[in-house]
Order: structure tokens, then C-alpha cells, then sequence
């Protein structure tokens, strides 16, 4: 579990290192430009968190370094991370990660192990590296350090929209949501949190009445692709006033459509998954709400986008 106060602690802590990304209006609600973010996702808000705050405690081996299981953007914020911080950074992926995030992670300078088809494949193989050379892990979500550096994300939205009604998210394993639920609960904004439906992690979860197991398929699989949402997320959906709506592929791959055709803006699937809630109308959000899109990344390949002719 995380508080508001861990969030608050880790905005001070992240800001040499992180870009504070724009909130911008269009079509009558307001887009946060996350994927303008280093390495093109949130996700180095969480791993520069993680990494500081074991380089506060002495826990981070300048020698032996990080290691992270992931999808790819989880990945990316690490070994980008490390870099940054001087350090060695080791990724284990699934062998069903795009070329393209694999390329980048490389480029970073990263160890890269391709092991599995999924992400908890690659998390097994990250733990046994861990247990044999004691690098310091970066969970791709469910860890502290890593949600509370995710959930900066909110404030900065309230701080430029104080009058924000509802923030919508989308749903993998849950450290993006967890952050921004901690700050929401605290601050009476309602979260919607967006997932596909054939990744539902968080909805399984809340029906279930505890984390449970999912299949996991679908065109947003390669950054919303956990298996199980993690315990922190679970903890803040409890504490928080949460929306669960799932979304179809073909919603989510007409969002990612729309974005570049209204506004000419490249966003991963995982990203759209969020405006899909909204455009499919399930989120039964009242009109007269401020409403806050979170688009989370734009690890993609831009061919697949359709421009006319």
C-alpha cells in the first residue's frame, strides 16, 4: 500500500530527472501528453523512484546493477534509468515483445534475455537473476517506489486542472493506476480505469474480491499484458471511488485511430485503451464533468496508423 505523502516524497525526488509533460484541451476534455515522457511511457517516473530511493537506503550495487522484467516500457524506464544514474541495467523480456522496444532497450545499453511469451515468463527469470547476483529489482509495477512515482502523474494534472472531476487510466498490472488512485482518494477525483477485455486484470480483481489470474491476449497485450493486477493496485481500488470499464480491441485500435486523425498524435494501444473508455461510452461519465485522459505511451510501430489518401 502507498500513501499520499509517498507520492508527494517522490515528486521531490524524480524532478531533476523526469519532463514534466503538458496537459492540453481538445474535443471537450483535457489529455495528459505522458507519452512525451524520457523513453516514451510514464514509466521512468516509477524506475528513477525505485532507483533513488535504494541509492538513499544503500542498496543499489554500482557494480552489479538493476534488473526488471517487462513488456518493453517498463524496461526502457530502467535501463534509461540506470543510465542515467551510472549504473549497469539488465531486462528480460518475452520473445513476443516488438523488435522495436527490444532495438531501444539495446541502444540504452541494456542486457537484453528474451525468455517466454509472457511478461510473467520474463518476471521467473528476472527473480532468478536477482537470487543469483543481487541486483536491485525494478518491478514493472507492483512495488512502492514504483507506484508512487507513477502517481506524480495526478498531481501535476491537479495542479494545472484543480477543478478536474474524473482521471481517466488505463489498466495493466496496475502501478499507473495505483499512483493516481492514491492521489484521487485523497483529493475526492473519481478514476476510471480502462482495461481491455481480454486483459482484466483490475475488473477480475474487484469481482473476485482479490487479485486472480487472467487470460491475457489482445492487441494491447505488449504493455497491458500482466496476468494479475498487482497488490498495491488492488489495495488503492479498495481505498479509492473507481469506475472498472473494459474496452474491445477494435475500440481500443479505433481510439489509437482517432488520436492521429483528429490531432495527428502516435500513442500505443495501451494509451488509447484509456480514451476507448471514454469514446465507447462505458464509462458513463457525467457531461458536465472536467475529464482527464491519461495517454501513457507511444512505444509503437506509426505504420500501422491509416492515413487517407
Amino acid at each position: 500500500m502507498i500513501h499520499l505523502k509517498d507520492v508527494l516524497e517522490a515528486a521531490e525526488r524524480i524532478a531533476p530527472f523526469i519532463r514534466r509533460t503538458p496537459l492540453f484541451k481538445a474535443e471537450g476534455r483535457y489529455y495528459k501528453a505522458e507519452f512525451m515522457q524520457h523513453t516514451g511511457s510514464f514509466k521512468p517516473r516509477g524506475s528513477f523512484n525505485r532507483l533513488l530511493t535504494a541509492r538513499e537506503a544503500g542498496d543499489l550495487d554500482t557494480e552489479v546493477g538493476v534488473v526488471c522484467a517487462s513488456g518493453g516500457n517498463a524496461g526502457l524506464a530502467a535501463a534509461h534509468a540506470a543510465a542515467t544514474l551510472g549504473v549497469p541495467a539488465t531486462v528480460f523480456v518475452p520473445a513476443t515483445a516488438p523488435a522495436m522496444k527490444v532495438a531501444r532497450l539495446r541502444a540504452l545499453g541494456a542486457r537484453v534475455h528474451q525468455v517466454g511469451d509472457q511478461y510473467s515468463d520474463a518476471f521467473e527469470a528476472a527473480q532468478r537473476h536477482v537470487a543469483e547476483t543481487g541486483a536491485t529489482f525494478v518491478h514493472a509495477y507492483d512495488q512502492p517506489a514504483v507506484a508512487a512515482g507513477a502517481g506524480t502523474i495526478a498531481l501535476e494534472i491537479l495542479h494545472d486542472l484543480p477543478e478536474v472531476t474524473h482521471i481517466v487510466v488505463a489498466v495493466g498490472g496496475g502501478g499507473l493506476f495505483a499512483g493516481i488512485a492514491t492521489v484521487a482518494a485523497e483529493c475526492g477525483v473519481r478514476v476510471v480505469a480502462v482495461e481491455p477485455e481480454r486483459a482484466p486484470t483490475l475488473h477480475e480483481a474487484l469481482r473476485a474480491g482479490a487479485p486472480v489470474d487472467v487470460a491475457v491476449s489482445g492487441v494491447a497485450a505488449d504493455s497491458l499484458g500482466a496476468r494479475r493486477i498487482g497488490d498495491i493496485a488492488f489495495a488503492a481500488a479498495e481505498r479509492a471511488s473507481v469506475t472498472s470499464v473494459l474496452v474491445s480491441d477494435e475500440e481500443i485500435v479505433a481510439a489509437r485511430q482517432s488520436l492521429w486523425d483528429r490531432r495527428r498524435l502516435v500513442v500505443e494501444h495501451g494509451a488509447a485503451a484509456a480514451l476507448a473508455g471514454v469514446l465507447s461510452g462505458r464509462s458513463a461519465i457525467d457531461p458536465a464533468a472536467t475529464v482527464a485522459v491519461v495517454l501513457c505511451g507511444a512505444n509503437t510501430d506509426p505504420g500501422s496508423l491509416v492515413t487517407p489518401a
